[in-house]
């Protein structure tokens, strides 16, 4: 079946008693096949999403010294500030400047698990207060629509609506990324410097003198992603049967994709799917705004029994698969830290870089 754009699922649907079974149908089919979907009537105000990119856009244009200022090398718990080239995917450069803002929390004084690590506060600008209050919302809200869209999951699956809710129960780990992707200025070279800093030597520079992704080609790890792409630009891409299918964005509507920890509760039913993002067109600054719905670093997602129909369409979930995946969130919520951003792991986490990061595949 070809594809040339997303569905469109609208939410509210879910709320009437004569489309809420058609909802959910159509909720666990198009998550069966492409993994993918725009979603509406989830009631988020208009005013909310452009708070938000206006927000975002005086974050981004704060002078250097400020962002810097937050910078995530200051941050053990991997939040803050990342500058352009800061971050990777499958070991290459992701062009890209973003802002991580996770729960606000204090850390972990005596640690039992090494991803206690991640547990802190947040880096805020003094220059932009604003900021907090924003993302404080958007956290709170899409948290809310998270919530609904799993319990809808859930009865979709022939499952009761709170199957997953233990695992969000306590200090649930979602957070937000506000992702500016630049227009390119100067040549692939000269970005590749510029982003490496004081800590890159010129060989190294050398090495990476081809910028060729705003993100490379991968799966979300968690278990739910809401995002609100700037409209009027473009860049994301979807893999649909080998074919890259381009996400346009749509005023005040969600992307919506599941991670692969959903995709293996189900046994494979649901599917997480490969997607990346291009650079950006000469001249095309891109805001970009993700929500990862994740539960608490301590949880692990039920393995669902799946009604017999449903349980014979599973793809299932090779050993090796399952093998790249630990049972316990956290642990590859900090083994993602520490492969996406080795700055601050070799600053803050050296001690776990030779027996953590690279053991398990992307």
């Amino acid at each position: 079946m070809s594809l040339s754009s997303l569905p469109i699922l609208d939410l509210s649907q879910a709320d009437d008693p004569q489309h809420a079974d058609d909802f959910r149908r159509q909720l666990r089919d198009v998550t069966h096949t492409v993994g993918f979907f725009y979603l509406t009537g989830h009631g988020i105000p208009a005013s909310d999403f452009t708070d938000l990119l206006e927000t975002a856009q005086r974050f981004f244009a704060l002078p250097e010294e400020d962002k810097l200022s937050i910078e995530n090398t200051n941050s053990p718990h991997f939040r803050g500030y990342t500058r352009v080239g800061g971050e990777r995917t499958l070991g290459n450069v992701d062009w890209r400047e973003q802002i991580d803002i996770g729960p606000h929390r204090e850390p972990v004084t005596e640690p039992l698990h090494t991803y206690d690590r991640l547990t802190g506060p947040n880096l805020y600008p003094v220059a932009l207060p604003e900021l907090k209050t924003v993302t404080d919302s958007w956290h709170k809200k899409l948290t809310a629509v998270g919530e609904r869209l799993l319990s809808e999951w859930a009865l979709s699956l022939g499952q009761p609506a709170d199957v997953f809710a233990p695992a969000f129960a306590h200090d649930p780990e979602s957070f937000i990324k506000i992702i500016r992707y630049p227009a390119p200025t100067v040549t692939p070279a000269e970005q590749t410097a510029e982003a490496a800093g004081a800590n890159a030597s010129k060989e190294g520079a050398a090495e990476e003198s081809a910028i060729t992704q705003g993100v490379g080609a991968h799966r979300d790890g968690g278990v739910l992603t809401l995002l609100y792409p700037q409209p009027g630009t473009t860049g994301l891409q979807v893999n649909y049967q080998d074919e890259w299918i381009d996400v346009e964005p749509i005023e005040n509507t969600f992307v919506v994709n599941i991670g692969k920890l959903l995709e293996v509760a189900t046994g494979g039913y649901l599917r997480a799917t490969v997607h990346r993002v291009l650079p950006t067109a000469p001249g095309q600054d891109r805001i970009s705004v993700p929500f990862f719905y994740n539960p608490s670093l301590r949880a692990s997602l039920p393995e669902l029994t799946l009604p017999d129909e449903l349980a014979t369409q599973a793809r299932g979930v090779s050993a090796d698969e399952r093998d790249a995946l630990y049972a316990v969130y956290g642990e590859n919520a900090l083994e993602s830290r520490l492969r996406s951003h080795p700055n601050v792991a070799a600053i803050h986490h050296a001690d776990l870089l030779e027996t953590t990061a690279g053991t398990k595949a992307s």
